[in-house]
């Protein structure tokens, strides 16, 4: 394949208007995603070429729009709707949680909803409390649903692809400060499974169960560890409804020690989902208790030097691995 760098906008937005190209019943829709292109430009130059019938611009109503995203997916329709920061989207609470995930249940079968909603978290801008949540365990715990978290310009393209294509709603949750990142992507035609986590880095001593944007910190944590001579494997769940069991076991039987740093708040986030999997499936392999990494529990800060000792970071998680590594503590005597 001919890959190139692109950023991880510019393959949101290749993937969003090759999917319209394919299939005519594809159609967007959210504020400001028309004649401005979107205020992270995701959707720019798209309007120009599709028209305002199928990039429309909507009222600012988060109820309205995915109300509408539904009713049109059950009409045969394949909406893609944006939420212009994930902080809104509980404004449409009914919708996310009574209708969209549960329709195509409650009908057995008969009508489908294949939405897809797409939305973003502002953490890592100090964008404040109200415009830098991020609560994915939220939507994990509703069934019904799918939930996709890329970290990387590639698994963006792929995974809103098959988001697209898929017959069940899909919340595809962007992260901002990746907006700008580049990264590797094939310009021949690629979708990737959803509920397929991705090994991002192998390694032996300790498996990183990384998020989103943690994916990045892990990475550089992984290289400054190799230097002291531990090896950290970094796995990036992509998605985290379906959630990949498979993969994550095998690391923990590979490494014996668990590690995960998340960008939403430690109690009851996806952190503590996926220690509840560890503990059920790979307590007999874990040399050490598995630790989580997450956002303290309080409304993200705007003050810089509150905010960054609000998040997990690069430091947090080098002192935790190598603790964790050095300490000798067994759960197993």
């Amino acid at each position: 394949m001919a890959v190139r760098e692109i950023t991880y906008a510019e393959a949101l937005r290749e993937a969003l208007r090759e999917e319209m190209l394919r299939d005519d019943r594809v159609f967007l829709m959210g504020e400001d995603i028309g004649l401005i292109g979107g205020v992270f430009k995701v959707t720019q130059g798209l309007y120009e070429e599709f028209g305002r019938e199928r990039v429309r611009d909507t009222p600012i109503s988060e109820t309205a729009i995915v109300g509408a995203a539904i009713g049109a997916a059950i009409a045969g329709m394949r909406p893609i709707a944006e939420i212009m920061y994930m902080d809104f989207l509980m404004c449409a609470g009914d919708q996310v949680i009574n209708h969209l995930p549960k329709i195509r249940y409650m009908s057995g079968g008969k009508l489908k909803v294949p939405a897809v909603i797409r939305t973003q978290y502002g953490l890592y801008r100090y964008a404040a409390a109200q415009h830098s949540q991020f609560y994915p365990a939220f939507l994990m715990n509703i069934p019904g649903v799918y939930v996709e978290v890329p970290s990387t310009p590639y698994d963006a393209k792929g995974l809103l692809k098959s988001a697209i294509r898929d017959e069940n709603p899909d919340i595809f949750i962007e992260c901002a400060a990746l907006y700008r990142l580049r990264g590797p992507v094939p310009a021949e035609e690629y979708t990737i499974p959803l509920g397929q986590a991705d090994v991002k880095k192998e390694g032996s001593d300790v498996t990183v169960f990384a998020v989103s944007y943690m994916v990045h910190i892990a990475l550089s944590a992984a290289k400054k560890l190799e230097g002291e001579g531990i090896s950290i494997e970094v796995v990036d769940p992509r998605t985290l409804n379906p959630f990949d069991k498979k993969t994550l076991v095998e690391s923990i039987k590979k490494t014996g020690r668990l590690v995960v740093i998340e960008p939403d708040h430690k109690t009851a986030g996806v952190g503590a989902e996926v220690i509840a999997i560890a503990m059920e499936e790979a307590l007999d392999y874990l040399k050490a208790p598995a630790v989580r990494l997450a956002a303290e529990d309080i409304p993200p800060p705007f003050s810089p030097k509150a905010y960054n000792a609000f998040l997990p970071n690069e430091e947090k998680l080098i002192s935790t691995v190598k603790t964790l590594v050095k300490s000798g503590k067994q759960l197993y005597k």
